[in-house]
């Protein structure tokens, strides 16, 4: 699609949704490795010496941040069929971005991992764990991404409207916009330095969330964008919607259930409980549904989709 200015037709269309998202990408970029975390290794190891009866929170710890760095190395893989199917360079601009950047939100988790997480258990004795062991990850989790990698890759063979709009409520709507937001939300309200001092403050894991989120924003508002306008003008039935999430939120909900498997009482530790996790999860799923489904509404500005509450 060109633009237009001043009666003539140029490359850009510079009010396209797309290219206004592309150049908030451009705007707002960092980088993983400007994220000091000397303190959070610091912190984690004074506040495991300090309360030896709570190692759990570890665990739950190293659960959390594994799942998150698999799904960011993911979506960061399946996101190929998107940028084959767009149509107009200003969305293929767009897309370009999310895939630079969920490969640095990649970046972010296996840094931490390795600066972090590495010298917290070698300073506690502890053996060294991998991200990539099988035991961090819930049944549910693993079908959500084989769900989603599966409706993007339908993209290749079977591009119809329709199979676009469920590939946007897989990745962008629910692995986006309700399973990520959710936890990075989580997460943060438990190791902010506002936050309980019951706990260890993680002011470097909380400044990488903060950037992750706001890039998600905008990749949330972009899958929304899309699923509107495949339900209002190309016709795609709203049950195709409900229907699709209808089986996914509930893996979501197997997974944030999780993070608490092996904890005698959720309850009683900072932050947010299980309860706390699936109430925002539904309101972030009930805002989302109603601003696409509704005619009379729409997509949230930039500013509020990079907001990070």
């Amino acid at each position: 699609m060109a633009g237009i200015v001043d009666g003539v037709e140029v490359q850009i269309a510079e009010e396209e949704r797309g290219y206004r998202y592309f150049r908030n990408a451009v705007e707002r970029h960092w980088d993983p490795f400007d994220i000091e975390l000397e303190r959070d290794r610091e912190n984690l190891v004074e506040y495991s010496e300090e309360n030896e009866d709570l190692m759990e929170y570890t665990d739950m710890l190293r659960k959390s941040l594994a799942m998150f760095g698999a799904g960011e190395e993911a979506v960061t893989e399946d996101l190929a069929p998107f940028a084959i199917a767009f149509d107009g360079i200003e969305d293929q601009m767009f897309i370009t971005t999310q895939m630079y950047e969920e490969a640095k939100h990649t970046e972010f988790f296996d840094r931490y991992w390795k600066e972090v997480v590495h010298p917290v258990e070698e300073e506690l004795g502890m053996e060294k764990s991998s991200p990539r062991d099988p035991e961090f990850y819930s049944p549910g989790y693993e079908e959500l991404f084989d769900r989603e990698e599966e409706a993007l890759n339908r993209l290749l063979t079977d591009d119809t409207p329709e199979n676009r709009v469920i590939a946007h409520a897989h990745y962008h709507l629910t692995v986006e916009g309700i399973l990520a937001q959710t936890g990075y939300w989580g997460l943060t309200r438990t190791f902010e330095e506002d936050g309980d001092d019951d706990i260890a403050h993680l002011p470097g894991l909380v400044e990488g969330i903060a950037k992750i989120r706001s890039d998600e924003g905008r990749h949330v508002g972009f899958g929304m964008s899309k699923i509107k306008h495949g339900l209002e003008e190309d016709g795609v039935d709203e049950d195709v919607l409900n229907e699709t999430l209808a089986e996914l939120v509930p893996l979501v909900n197997q997974t944030t259930n999780y993070i608490y498997e092996d904890v005698d009482d959720p309850g009683e530790l900072p932050g947010p409980n299980p309860g706390d996790l699936a109430s925002y999860a539904l309101e972030k799923h009930q805002d989302r549904m109603g601003q696409i489904t509704d005619d009379a509404a729409s997509v949230p500005d930039i500013q509020e989709l990079t907001a990070l509450d």
